[in-house]
């Protein structure tokens, strides 16, 4: 691994290594681009992954202290976890199931398609389908995306059949163990999965696509990635023309230290992105760099969510094999004939007990609650997945009255379901349930949302400077070499789970930096 200069100012600064941003390192490492990564977390390995959730949560999640507010449910139940989010190298791919879904051709087009939805802030995103599909290729051809590039689909557990079999005769049709970036086979010398299950806390056999060991060890063979973990970036510094200079950031001792950067890109997931934004506010930006639209932190994201678990006769051992071991894309289509917009995705879940436990029913206890303890082999389980509306007043702001470890003002993260959203879930819960009941269920009901894990938003893309942060590369309208390379760019959130287009933005995002970089415009 190189190390470069403090004051080395060629370099790229990339904040994050998760999904965008360890791709957006290696691709640019690729082009021979130096490249420094500033990442908050600790680096873990196949070896050090831990097969223990509660164990597990706590070597990988982000519990940097934080805060909520607004009417949804986590307010109460999870009031300083608003998010699950990794603070690791690799991110959130070291957590993720792996589901690896194209965007429809309509999602890119929510404001067209959808039309006027009253107290939301819809728009077009400013790239098209079209214009992704040969970077969609190229990431799942990277990810090694089962059901592309001739790579088989995984095979189907339990928790699989069962939704088959109850899917098939409500008349669904597009049921499937899914498109994941979890080797199916051999490849990219990593193994095949073995279906061992505990893929939310870091594929030991190392099946499962993560930055942590592919594209960072990759960037790190190029002689141009110099990865600094456990560094907690403070705020970025720009001149007195308001070009970026630099990054102040606190290292693992907790030094503060400056590193010099040609261009800065921002990957720190949607709640982190926009805090440091804002942290970096100066007598230039008063409001925040990048926010002349006033749009950082606002149209916060987090997927129409919910689960529904199902009790049977005999013993169904979710657990065992694949987190999400299927999917029912029927309902992913808009018809608003349904009573809302865009659409939802029904994908398996399998919680280990103490996760399930938690959260089942979070602070209730009683007769119901043991039942469903003791039915824990028996059960089976699913995660509802949905478009939900990007509002102004959802966002992310600093909370000065709360501070973190390093004296920082925490991020606040504000939001209020949407009625669309709500009769979504509403709609995506009754269809569950019914799905359930016809494969012959005792009973079925349905659980509240977790905390997200899909945070997107608060620096999303526009056409025009003032409908949003950056524009379709990701390049702040304001500032010309500060980039968002997250899943905060996007537009509105769609409906499939969001990495593979986080990997398709960060593949072309490098392409136009390196060309920019040679073309020295930036």
């Amino acid at each position: 691994m190189a190390k470069f200069d403090h004051t080395d100012d060629s370099v790229v600064v990339i904040i994050g290594s998760g999904a965008g941003g360890g791709t957006l390192a290696n691709e640019l490492c690729q082009k021979g681009v130096k490249v420094v990564i500033l990442e908050a977390g600790a680096r873990q390995s196949t070896e050090t992954f831990i097969q223990d959730e509660w164990k597990s949560f706590s070597q990988l999640a982000w519990l940097d202290k934080r805060t909520t507010s607004g009417s949804w449910r986590i307010t109460k139940d999870f009031p300083n976890l608003p998010a699950w989010i990794c603070k690791t190298v690799g991110g959130t791919t070291t957590h993720w199931a792996g589901a690896s879904l194209r965007f429809q051709e309509h999602e890119f087009r929510a404001r067209t398609h959808y039309g006027e939805v009253k107290d939301a802030n819809l728009l077009d995103w400013p790239i098209t389908l079209k214009e992704m599909e040969p970077y969609y290729a190229r990431a799942e051809n990277k990810m090694g995306v089962t059901r592309t590039n001739g790579v088989p689909g995984l095979p189907g557990n339990n928790n699989f059949k069962i939704m088959y079999n109850g899917a098939s005769r409500l008349g669904y049709k597009k049921i499937s163990t899914g498109h994941m970036a979890i080797n199916s086979r051999a490849r990219d010398g990593r193994g095949a999965c073995i279906q061992q299950g505990f893929c939310f806390q870091g594929c030991k056999m190392g099946a499962k696509w993560s930055t942590l060991y592919t594209e960072i060890p990759q960037a790190e063979k190029t002689g141009k990635l110099d990865l600094r973990a456990e560094c907690h970036v403070a705020r970025i510094e720009h001149d007195k023309a308001g070009k970026v200079t630099g990054v102040v950031y606190f290292d693992r001792d907790g030094k503060e230290q400056r590193q010099a950067a040609r261009v800065v890109c921002v990957a720190g997931n949607s709640i982190e992105s926009p805090r440091l934004l804002l942290l970096s506010e100066s007598s230039k930006y008063p409001d925040g760099l990048a926010n002349s639209s006033g749009q950082v932190g606002r149209n916060y994201l987090r997927h129409t969510t919910g689960s529904v678990y199902a009790v049977f006769d005999e013993p169904v051992h979710f657990y065992r094999g694949t987190t999400m071991a299927g999917i029912v894309q029927d309902e992913a289509e808009h018809n608003d004939k349904r009573g809302f917009v865009g659409g939802y995705e029904l994908e398996t879940i399998a919680l280990g007990l103490p996760f399930y436990a938690a959260f089942l029913n979070p602070g209730g206890w009683g007769s119901d609650f043991a039942s469903y303890m003791d039915a824990y082999t028996r059960t089976a389980g699913l995660w509802i997945v949905g478009e939900d509306m990007p509002r102004e007043s959802n966002r992310i702001t600093l909370n000065s009255d709360a501070k973190d470890q390093h004296g920082l003002a925490v991020a606040n993260v504000h939001f209020d379901d949407h009625p669309n959203d709500e009769a979504m879930r509403e709609h995506a819960f009754k269809q569950s349930i019914a799905m359930y009941e016809a494969a012959g269920a005792r009973k079925a009901f349905r659980t509240p949302p977790y905390p997200s894990t899909h945070n997107l938003g608060t620096c999303r893309m526009s056409a025009r400077a003032d409908d949003g942060v950056c524009n379709k590369h990701g390049q702040a309208h304001d500032i010309a070499n500060l980039f968002i390379s997250d899943g905060s760019q996007f537009t509105t959130g769609a409906t499939e789970n969001p990495t593979l287009t986080i990997v398709s933005l960060a593949i072309r995002q490098a392409e136009y930096i390196a060309d920019q970089m040679q073309r020295r415009q930036l």
